[in-house]
């Protein structure tokens, strides 16, 4: 079977990263620091966040039902007489931005000790204050990912030199995803064991 497949790659790559740039995330001081109901968080959320899911049009960035679970889970404060406070929307970002990439179990892991010092605390140090840290790092990040990314891409663009011609421009964009993903899967299994590490500490402490 002959694989055929004009892509312009070189401008869908330039056109990705111009996009790195325009990347945002949701300010702390953006967040209405009064309590809302339930429908104006998922309103709230789906209206800042809705342009990062994977399908804009269709995806529900988060609904009733999967906030109630992630209050079940602990991965979530419960409300406060059917409230949720600014503290419950930060908290919910993570959420979203982490279960993408990580379990339910890995995220309850990684957020209890956030949550049970830090939320809703009057201490200056506060889950708003660790939220602005944290997504500070953006823009140094996005540099140093751009540069990683077109690292990737000079490198597969060496491969697959004597495939066929009708395939070659394929098999580059092939390996291309295949550096991305080997990335991603590095990482996410990093993340992972440094989560089990969090959690054997925890059960060591707790015995």
């Amino acid at each position: 079977m002959v694989i055929t497949m004009h892509i312009d790659t070189n401008d869908l790559l330039e056109s990705i990263l111009a996009s790195f740039d325009r990347i945002d995330y949701v300010k702390s001081q953006d967040i209405p620091n009064i309590d809302l109901y339930m429908d104006q968080v998922t309103t709230f959320m789906d209206k800042n966040l809705r342009k990062s899911a994977r399908y804009p049009e269709d995806d529900k960035v988060m609904t009733k039902t999967m906030i109630n679970n992630y209050a079940k889970n602990d991965l979530l404060p419960p409300p406060i007489k059917k409230k949720y406070s600014k503290e419950h929307v930060l908290v919910l970002i993570f959420i979203y931005y982490y279960k993408g990439i990580l379990s339910i179990s890995d995220i309850q892991t990684l957020l209890q000790p956030i949550t049970s010092q830090f939320f809703q605390t009057e201490d200056d140090f506060n889950i708003a204050s660790i939220y602005d840290e944290v997504f500070g790092l953006e823009k140094e990040q996005i540099d140093m990912l751009k540069k990683d990314v077109m690292e990737k891409y000079n490198c597969s663009s060496k491969t697959f030199e004597d495939a066929p011609e009708e395939n070659k421009e394929f098999l580059k964009l092939f390996s291309f995803i295949c550096l991305l993903s080997f990335d991603v899967y590095m990482k996410k299994m990093l993340i992972e064991k440094l989560i089990d590490e969090m959690k054997e500490t925890k059960d060591k402490k707790e015995k």
